[in-house]
């Protein structure tokens, strides 16, 4: 069943229109070989991925910096993988990752084809919890700014989803309201339960179909956001 009255979609950006792991990925290889990293890059990512959501939740739950993240998540991987690297090293793979990172672009499949389908009817705006000075180079260089009327990313507001005052932020900027607007995003808490404990409609986008709660709309390929908008 379709949604009703809804003028203005918000997404999420890194993994649910931009694939992160697919870009993370390409993005370690390069810098490893620049920097002549020797080690196994799937051993490395094995470890890495659940690591780097861990900083990341701690991030979003204000427990760490930003600059701590950076440093922590690869710091703590190659420990893991028992693989010696020194301190500066950490650093410049932490600023060599951000420098990196937009220029491997992969978006998940169908990003093109829904965001013409909805820019035709709706608003289209992003919420982030990434980084100010990388968010925007990922969507100008893998082609989809031109599709979003506002985007707000963490820092500009000053909190992490799931915390209201960033979709308040949103919701502002984008001049709308929570009854008249809808969240899609990867993430259950940040995104889902934060759009919907402020009375935005919400879309779940997850590729491992978990089971959530009843009555919470589901989809694991962004195409079949058209039953719904």
């Amino acid at each position: 069943m379709k949604f009703k009255g809804i003028t203005d979609v918000f997404f999420d950006l890194d993994h649910t229109l931009w694939d992160f792991e697919k870009n993370s990925a390409l993005t370690f290889r390069k810098i490893f070989e620049i920097n002549n990293i020797e080690t196994n890059i799937d051993v490395f990512l094995k470890q890495y991925v659940p690591i780097n959501l861990k900083y990341w939740r701690l991030y979003r739950e204000d427990k760490i910096a930003k600059a701590d993240l950076r440093y922590a998540r690869l710091n703590e991987t190659f420990e893991a993988i028992d693989l010696k690297v020194k301190d500066s090293m950490i650093h410049k793979l932490s600023e060599d990752y951000i420098t990196h990172l937009s220029s491997f672009n992969h978006l998940f499949e169908n990003t093109f084809e829904i965001l013409d389908y909805l820019s035709n009817n709706y608003n289209l705006h992003i919420i982030t919890n990434g980084f100010d000075e990388v968010q925007y180079k990922k969507m100008s260089h893998s082609k989809i700014d031109h599709y979003f009327k506002t985007i707000t990313n963490s820092e500009i507001a000053g909190v992490k989803k799931p915390n209201p005052k960033i979709f308040n932020f949103a919701l502002n900027l984008a001049n709308t309201s929570a009854n008249k607007s809808v969240m899609i995003g990867d993430s259950y808490e940040a995104d889902i339960l934060g759009a919907k404990n402020m009375g935005m409609d919400v879309v779940f986008f997850d590729l491992d179909n978990k089971t959530v709660e009843s009555g919470i709309k589901q989809i694991d390929n962004l195409i079949q956001l058209k039953k719904y908008l």
